[in-house]
């Protein structure tokens, strides 16, 4: 699934591929993709005529933001955006087609068919679903060491599950969740509740710089991920945990584990991330 490295990407890639055009009509060939409004002829006819102004994010959803109307798009586990010129072959998987008065087209390709689209007036997203629910934004300025405790430091789970709910944090799946871990030597089972004061801290860090270069990068392309111009992101090449079971950790030299933690396969490597014991009790959190 396109964690947020990815969409942040898919978004840069679309703001210079769509940004100005206007829509001249939409076709939907699979009704389920759109979740708001229920009437597929309803949101087709709604597009038709306005402009993109920009396209956001939040989270692992975009917002395609046009005058009078905002776009709340999902990709799920592989969806995928890209630009045509009108006329061009339709390939197999291509699920929605926005088609521009320009003679170009944006075309929504799923294989999987679990994305999701809704329609908003401007500012509506916010206050209901799929928006309404989410958690900090780990890349703007509102990410403070205080607002990562505050959302935190409280939870009695595991912290790689913690990490995990985009309520408390969002963007986050599992590639980065490892790797971040990983950077801050945290144990993934760790409780979140338990962390001390120079764990967050470093653990706040980490996301930070998980992220932030993963972006720069254009995101992992661990399965199918491409951008809107079709390119491979390249963070995969980076990853210091995840997907490198059995091999040497960078660290310590030690092999990497793989096990579950909340239903999810997660990396670590023993040395580096020790777990969580009951006589570290004794290490109150630093307040």
């Amino acid at each position: 699934m396109p964690e947020l490295p990815e969409v942040e990407t898919v978004r840069r890639t679309l703001t210079q591929l769509i940004v100005g055009k206007t829509i001249q009509s939409v076709q939907v060939f699979l009704p389920r993709i759109i979740q708001r409004p229920d009437d597929i002829r309803r949101f087709e006819a709604e597009l038709a005529g306005h402009t993109i102004l920009e396209i956001g994010r939040r989270g692992k959803f975009l917002r395609i933001i046009m005058d009078g109307l905002v776009l709340v798009s999902h990709l799920r586990m592989e969806g995928r955006y890209g630009v045509y010129q009108t006329g061009e072959e339709v390939e197999k998987h291509t699920h929605v087609i926005f088609r521009f008065t320009d003679g170009t087209e944006l075309r929504y390709k799923d294989v999987r068919q679990f994305g999701t689209m809704h329609l908003f007036a401007p500012g509506e997203e916010f206050t209901n679903k799929p928006l309404v629910k989410l958690g900090l934004e780990p890349l703007e300025e509102s990410f403070t060491l205080q607002a990562f405790q505050d959302k935190i430091s409280r939870r009695t789970t595991k912290i790689k599950p913690a990490l995990l709910n985009q309520e408390y944090i969002v963007g986050l799946g599992n590639i980065y969740v490892d790797e971040a871990l990983f950077r801050a030597g945290i144990h993934p089972e760790y409780p979140a509740d338990k962390l001390n004061q120079t764990q967050l801290e470093r653990l706040h860090t980490a996301i930070i710089e998980t992220l932030t270069e993963a972006v720069e990068a254009g995101g992992s392309s661990i399965k199918s991920y491409v951008n809107g111009q079709g390119e491979m992101g390249m963070f995969q090449h980076s990853l210091r945990m995840y997907g490198r079971q059995g091999e040497p950790c960078l660290n310590c030299g030690g092999p990497v584990v793989k096990t579950v933690v909340g239903g999810r396969g997660t990396h670590f490597c023993p040395n580096c991330q020790p777990p969580y014991r009951t006589s570290t009790r004794a290490r109150t959190k630093q307040r």
